[in-house]
């Protein structure tokens, strides 16, 4: 009983996150991205440095969770119902593809949006303080975003494998 009592609790808890996660991954996409250049500079720069380093601790920590908790929750799910009836089987399969959508899209958030942003608003924060401090290079925005936008195409395969594991299994017969 406890067993099931803690699948549960990784199942909601990698769901809670993922919902976060993909939920900030929309806002950027849909809301700040093309809200932003239609604001003044001095405002635009000022929402970098306030608003968006706090957006994206959420979006990467968010990413981190679902990611662990996924992790485990497929560890554990292998140990409870032995690999060799878990491995091959259509939940399995299904939540293998989801999962390397969203480990492809983990690696993106860690490895190339972050490190981006993290420049970018480094950049705004000494513009606000010398306005003759170089602004963000352009290529750090352009590379954030493209890495962003295959993110936004990819979850929805994701999404729908990751549902699919529990409610599809046809898919795989």
């Amino acid at each position: 009983m406890a067993w099931e009592y803690y699948l549960g609790s990784l199942r909601w808890l990698h769901i809670l996150a993922g919902i976060t996660w993909i939920g900030l991954l929309y806002y950027f996409n849909f809301v700040q991205t093309p809200s932003f250049p239609k604001l003044q500079a001095g405002s635009r720069r000022d929402a970098f440095v306030n608003l968006v380093p706090s957006a994206l601790w959420w979006f990467r920590w968010a990413a981190m969770v679902t990611f662990l908790a996924g992790v485990a929750w497929i560890i554990s799910r292998g140990v409870h119902l032995g690999w060799d009836g878990y491995v091959g089987s259509a939940s399995f399969n299904s939540i293998m593809v989801g999962g390397g959508f969203g480990i492809f899209m983990f690696l993106n958030v860690w490895l190339i949006i972050w490190p981006n942003q993290k420049k970018i608003i480094a950049a705004n924060a000494a513009q606000m303080e010398n306005p003759d401090a170089p602004g963000p290079d352009p290529q750090w925005a352009s590379t954030a975003a493209i890495a962003s936008r295959v993110n936004t195409l990819l979850s929805v395969p994701m999404l729908f494998f990751m549902v699919a594991a529990r409610n599809m299994p046809a898919i795989w017969q």
